[in-house]
C-alpha cells in the first residue's frame, strides 16, 4: 500500500514536469518561427524586390548613356 503511494505521487510529480516541460517548448517552438518570419521578411523579400528593380535600374542607366554616347557622337 505505501509502495503504490509512493508510486502515485512519483507519476503527479513527472505529469507536472511534464506539463512544464511542454509549455517550455512551446515557447521554443513559437520563438523559432516568428525568428523565421522575421528573417523572411527583412532577408528573402528584398532580394526578391532587387530582381525586379535592377532590370530597371539598368535600363534607365545604360539608357542615359546612350544619349550621352550620341551627344559626343556628334560632337
Amino acid at each position: 500500500m505505501e509502495n503504490e503511494k509512493q508510486i502515485l505521487e512519483i507519476l503527479k510529480q513527472n505529469q507536472e514536469i511534464l506539463k512544464q516541460t511542454h509549455k517550455s517548448v512551446e515557447k521554443t517552438r513559437k520563438y523559432i518561427l516568428y525568428n523565421m518570419i522575421f528573417t523572411i521578411v527583412v532577408f528573402v523579400l528584398p532580394i526578391i524586390g532587387l530582381i525586379f528593380v535592377i532590370p530597371v535600374f539598368l535600363n534607365s542607366y545604360i539608357g542615359s548613356l546612350d544619349g550621352l554616347m550620341l551627344v559626343y557622337y556628334y560632337i
